[in-house]
């Protein structure tokens, strides 16, 4: 690993035997003390993932989803807690409108994440559930202060959400969104976590917080009932994967976006990268080339597994994927259809204990707040993943009754090729960014060994359609002249336009330890002993 910082920071990798890495300080030292008391890695990242629903409602709640990727100590396995459809959902349901609704309870799935700290902690937790919650309940009843980040996130949520069922009551308390470095309560909340503990999370899905669920969707035009609610699973999953260099990556199957990653990677896995230095033209190019290939294939066949026409072995399949690489052209930016494959606002976090287990975890409200609803007495923010779905007639990813939509939403990990050992869990937040920002964390760390503060730091690019690629205020302008050379159009984005390109966070496994890597453009901080 090189430890070389050549991008501009004012952070270093952080080493340790114990890791936690988190958008946010508190929730980072929160995960972190569970770890100092015993706990595993999926302790720590309980932990954690409940405080961030405290202090970044700007990105997650209790009303969010969520996936896993957990490193047991032998082996990976995933984690799929994304709600469902209601099971009104039909898509005359939706008849005569353009898009699905992005704001109100029209736009709300069913909401996972309760399910998945559940039966992360119940399969891999060791030290009891209100011990793991009680940071998160501490900060909910007894206040934290606001960082100026998500200070501003809030009051940017309150200029658009404000009218919505039950957000300025809990949001705005006192007639405005609370500023930088306010101490914010949220009794609420904290109430609403004691009766999840308490309950083991049924009585989200089956109790009294779900009765508050179903009163307020029937109050406000909302489809959601019990039965849906009690139909709720999360389900462990088998992780889909390629080969990347001396690495396997692994990401959550279909109903996300993760495949995106691997199509890339598995696209520019022959290319000679190290070829060009990580941040030449040669090697950017191409990384934008597989990405507007593996993005077409991605927004044409991917949706609920259960319904999509294609597997994801399809899509990854090796002939496949070479007869896709033809379409990059090194030397030329390109306008990448769908292919014809043969059948055969969010918040991520990651944690690694002494022992070895090591978990990719993300949680999201979708869009900032999410759907601005917010049921009241619960301080119970409701996610807006049903705008996920399609109208399009027959389109895998076409709104139905009980299914779940494309999700943004990814958690990433490497492993050795043949999944013996981990390397890395990372993520990086962010919507469509996430797919080609796990693809830049995989190429800067596997190809050309970056260290995963240096992967965090270096300035990142999305591509927005077409030709277009959007790169930060910080971007090199000589490589961006050289992209521009090949046909890209390349926009500069404005200094404070860094929420459009994520938030890092990723913990990379040393000779006797781990390292971590946290992102500047937003709170991130590793914390470690």
């Amino acid at each position: 690993m090189n430890f070389d910082l050549p991008y501009p920071s004012s952070r270093s990798p952080v080493l340790g035997r114990n890791m936690v890495a988190t958008s946010q300080p508190l929730a980072a030292q929160a995960g972190v003390a569970m770890l100092a008391r015993g706990g595993t890695a999926a302790d720590a990242a309980v932990a954690a993932a409940m405080v961030m629903t405290v202090v970044e409602p700007t990105g997650c709640g209790v009303g969010s989803d969520a996936f896993a990727l957990y490193w047991d100590g032998h082996k990976l396995e995933g984690l799929n807690a994304s709600g469902r459809a209601p099971m009104a959902w039909t898509p005359d349901y939706f008849a005569g409108q353009k898009a699905m609704p992005q704001r109100g309870w029209n736009s709300v799935t069913v909401p996972g994440v309760v399910s998945a700290w559940i039966a992360l902690h119940d399969k891999h937790g060791r030290l009891p559930l209100d011990v793991v919650a009680e940071p998160a309940i501490r900060y909910a009843r007894d206040g934290f202060s606001l960082s100026p980040v998500i200070g501003v996130l809030w009051q940017n949520g309150a200029n658009q959400l404000a009218a919505q069922p039950g957000f300025a009551d809990h949001f705005m308390p006192s007639g405005r969104a609370p500023r930088a470095g306010e101490l914010v309560k949220r009794p609420d909340l904290a109430a609403t976590l004691e009766d999840i503990v308490a309950t083991r999370g049924d009585t989200f899905y089956r109790g009294t917080l779900a009765e508050k669920l179903t009163a307020h969707a029937a109050l406000h035009g909302g489809a959601m009932t019990m039965s849906d609610l009690d139909a709720h699973r999360a389900d462990w999953v088998t992780p889909i994967s390629t080969g990347f260099r001396y690495a396997a990556v692994h990401e959550i199957p279909p109903n996300g976006q993760g495949i995106a990653t691997l199509i890339a990677l598995g696209l520019l896995d022959p290319f000679d990268l190290e070829g060009h230095p990580v941040d030449s033209v040669e090697t950017t190019h191409l990384m934008i080339e597989a990405i507007k290939v593996a993005l077409a294939d991605c927004e044409r066949h991917v949706g609920d597994i259960e319904t999509m026409r294609v597997s994801p072995d399809d899509l990854l399949d090796a002939d496949y994927l070479a007869e896709r690489r033809r379409l990059i052209d090194p030397k030329q930016a390109g306008l990448p259809a769908y292919g014809a494959p043969r059948p055969g606002g969010t918040i991520y976090l990651c944690a690694a204990d002494a022992e070895g287990r090591m978990v990719s975890f993300i949680q999201s409200n979708y869009m900032g707040f999410g759907s601005g609803v917010v049921v009241p007495g619960t301080g119970i923010a409701l996610q807006n993943r049903g705008a996920g779905f399609s109208l399009e007639d027959g389109h895998p990813n076409q709104v139905g009754p009980g299914k779940r939509p494309f999700h943004t939403i990814i958690p990433g990990f490497a492993t050795t090729h043949d999944g013996s050992a981990p390397i890395m869990s990372f993520g990086v937040m962010g919507g469509p960014m996430q797919s080609q920002g796990h693809l830049q964390m995989a190429v800067r760390v596997l190809a050309y060994g970056q260290n995963p503060q240096a992967a965090a730091d270096a300035p990142r690019w999305r591509v927005t359609g077409g030709r277009k690629v959007v790169v930060e205020s910080t971007f090199d302008p000589e490589l961006a002249e050289g992209l521009k050379a090949l046909g890209h159009e390349v926009i500069v984005e404005t200094p404070d336009a860094v929420f459009g390109f994520g938030g890092a966070q990723l913990i990379v496994c040393g000779e006797d330890g781990y390292v971590g890597g946290s992102d500047p453009r937003k709170d991130g901080q590793v914390v470690a002993f």
